[in-house]
């Protein structure tokens, strides 16, 4: 990655929208047995200057990485609330040293609520030292 000096570093975004997974995150027994689909949307804050000026990969994050290790995570943790899972998620983004914030958005796309047919989303924002979110 670039040096970060670049003033347009702190508002450079890379989003991952739709990144659909399989998991076992849930309150009640049978969330925790049977499993469902979550959906997550990244946007990750990231210096991308060097990228834009070298159009070189090596200059850039690896968003297949970061898909995949999301992805991995939301298969094989076991929590019982989506705001521990999407904190998870957040964690694991961070450890990209370039990332210096992630706004995760976790979706339980059927959630076992009767007689209602939508959708329940968290969504945390999350940086490392003064980068961390001041609202």
């Amino acid at each position: 990655m670039g040096s970060g000096t670049d003033p347009a570093d702190h508002s450079d975004r890379l989003t991952i929208r739709g990144l659909r997974a399989y998991g076992h995150t849930g309150f009640f027994a049978e969330e925790q047995q049977l499993g469902q689909w979550f959906e997550v949307d990244l946007c990750l804050w990231l210096p991308l200057a060097a990228a834009g000026r070298s159009d070189a990969l090596e200059d850039s994050l690896d968003y297949g990485s970061v898909a995949r290790a999301v992805q991995e995570l939301v298969e094989q943790a076991r929590f019982r609330t989506i705001e521990r899972l999407a904190a998870a998620i957040s964690e694991r983004v961070l450890a990209w040293p370039e990332v210096r914030q992630v706004e995760t958005t976790l979706t339980k796309l059927h959630p076992p609520i009767p007689g209602f047919s939508g959708q329940v989303a968290v969504t945390l924002r999350r940086g490392r030292g003064s980068d961390a979110p001041t609202d």
